[in-house]
């Protein structure tokens, strides 16, 4: 097979016009990721992403749409008439931003430049599609972007571009990714476009040797265990939230928490509640405790900590998860 890089010196060499781009991904990463291609001067000549979900607008469907760019469903499954149409669209390149289903080789070597994908670590740490939870729930104070050339397997393929960002104490999924991964990831793809069409781009094989692999992070991960270390179960919550959530329970009542507060100290027995304020109630776990903001109980709306247990009747002394 010719070398991408081989093909992208010829290439810039030869085409001096935009860059035929068809743009796989979803949701507001994907949406902003148009814009920028757009911004640069890029022909995004097909937009593939999957259906609405329960009548939730795609903004990327929808971003596609105002501009007049065709939109084709793929709905995870790659079938023939899915071929024909991508074939007929002739791209330079594919971006693959936001993408949770695994494209086959043909589609992936199809281009001339062949395809990039974002991820949101620094690979080959946390392959895999809750890599911003796993960084967080394991403790990590930095991961980052990475743009890297697909293959058949599992976010394997060489890497391109990476970009280090730092974990903050109090970081959840929400704000890593919304404050940090999405706007970096957005300036990676770019850049990495950019190296491409000179005929720079990169191609490092990932070191195997340091490679790991998640599963997604669902309600069974994230299962709160109060004998653990504060430290942990603060690691935990943040790394739960707002996605999956952690789970705890009070006698039968099953609930999520979300925001909460890591305190130094105090005293308690696993999971006792040893304060209620107007912030929320505290819990106590090993060498600290949890201060717990906002819950969240099966099918109800997200409330505060001391709404909730005002409602629930939680009092000091009661014991979480048992």
């Amino acid at each position: 097979m010719t070398d991408i890089l081989t093909v992208s010196k010829t290439w810039h060499k030869v085409y001096k016009v935009k860059m035929r781009i068809v743009l796989i991904g979803q949701a507001a990463f994907g949406a902003r990721v148009l814009e920028k291609l757009l911004e640069t001067g890029e022909a995004v000549v097909g937009v593939f992403t999957p259906p609405d979900i329960r009548g939730k607008p795609n903004p990327l469907r929808e971003e596609a749409a105002k501009r007049g760019i065709p939109v084709f469903w793929h709905k995870g499954k790659w079938t023939w008439d899915i071929y024909e149409e991508f074939t007929r669209l002739n791209p330079d390149l594919n971006v693959m931003a936001f993408v949770t289903s695994i494209l086959p080789e043909f589609l992936i070597n199809y281009p001339k430049l062949g395809t990039i994908q974002y991820h949101p670590s620094l690979l080959p740490k946390h392959r895999g599609g809750s890599a911003i939870n796993w960084a967080i729930i394991k403790g990590e104070t930095k991961t980052g972007v990475t743009i890297f050339r697909p293959d058949k397997g599992i976010d394997t393929g060489p890497v391109l571009l990476q970009k280090e960002v730092a974990i903050s104490p109090d970081d959840t999924v929400g704000t890593l990714y919304f404050n940090k991964l999405f706007p970096v990831g957005i300036e990676a793809i770019i850049e990495s476009i950019k190296l491409i069409k000179e005929g720079k781009a990169p191609k490092t094989p990932q070191d195997e040797s340091q490679a790991t692999y998640e599963g997604l992070c669902t309600e069974k991960d994230t299962v709160i265990d109060w004998r653990q270390s504060a430290g942990k179960v603060y690691n935990l919550i943040r790394g739960s939230n707002p996605h999956p959530g952690a789970v705890t329970n009070f006698g039968s009542l099953r609930f999520k928490v979300f925001d909460s507060e890591l305190l130094v100290g105090g005293s308690g027995k696993a999971g006792e509640i040893t304060e209620i304020n107007d912030k929320g109630f505290v819990v106590a776990a090993q060498s600290g405790s949890i201060l717990i903001k906002r819950v969240q109980l099966e099918g109800l709306p997200k409330i505060g900590g001391a709404e909730f247990a005002e409602e629930v009747g939680l009092k000091v002394g009661d014991l979480l998860g048992v």
